[in-house]
């Protein structure tokens, strides 16, 4: 993916949620401007790619206990120079959760973040300019807890505050329920029009994604 490609894949991102243009339009000059935005050797920021995995068949999602920031977040990591986030996410996912197969649900960006890192040893502080994607394991879902995280857990979303009150984490939390209740009545909607008796009669399933988190007024944590 180049430069150009990301930036039209951010413009589409912008389209959909109008409500993060200042974010997405500080992302898109960030990129525009820097050629190598891709490589950790930027030292005002890079582009890092990471994954909100969610459950094949439970209301739940995967979080890392981050080793050095003692907090609890959604897996991911550097590019270190690939320009194709998505695949930099889907590795990182496999890195770290010890999970060998996973599903990319949509090649569209789930989420866009962009936070400060803190100054620490010779490393100045620097912005992450995080790109987010939804997948899904195949296969296995046996978790193998990597040197980047003190543990690996499951988390229900009706759980999550339990976990993080990070902004950004309950953003992403909101949009997963919504794209799920939007599935559910895509559903029920073919059943209506499928002319069945029988199929526009069944209730569709109560998820336990339409239990909404809270919003959050704390300011966001540094992230890895």
């Amino acid at each position: 993916m180049s430069r150009a490609t990301l930036v039209r894949s951010i413009e589409r991102y912008r389209e959909t949620w109008p409500e993060e243009s200042e974010t997405t339009n500080r992302f898109i000059e960030f990129v525009s401007k820097n050629p190598d935005c891709f490589e950790r050797s930027l030292a005002i920021g890079h582009v890092t790619g990471s994954a909100w995995i969610v459950h094949p068949s439970k209301p739940s999602i995967l979080l890392t206990h981050h080793r050095k920031l003692k907090s609890w977040f959604q897996l991911g990591g550097h590019a270190d120079g690939d320009e194709k986030p998505a695949r930099v996410a889907l590795n990182e996912a496999i890195e770290e959760s010890g999970i060998p197969d996973f599903e990319l649900l949509s090649e569209d960006i789930f989420d866009i973040d962009i936070h400060l890192i803190p100054a620490r040893k010779n490393e100045p502080e620097h912005y992450h300019y995080d790109l987010r994607y939804l997948l899904r394991p195949i296969g296995s879902e046996q978790l193998v807890v990597s040197q980047e995280s003190l543990d690996l857990q499951w988390v229900e979303l009706s759980k999550l505050e339990n976990y993080t009150t990070e902004s950004s984490m309950l953003r992403m939390a909101k949009k997963w329920i919504q794209k799920k209740d939007e599935s559910i009545r895509s559903a029920s909607r073919r059943s209506a029009g499928s002319g069945s008796p029988a199929a526009a009669s069944k209730p569709q399933p109560v998820e336990e994604y339409s239990s909404e988190p809270n919003s959050s007024t704390q300011p966001p944590r540094p992230r890895p």
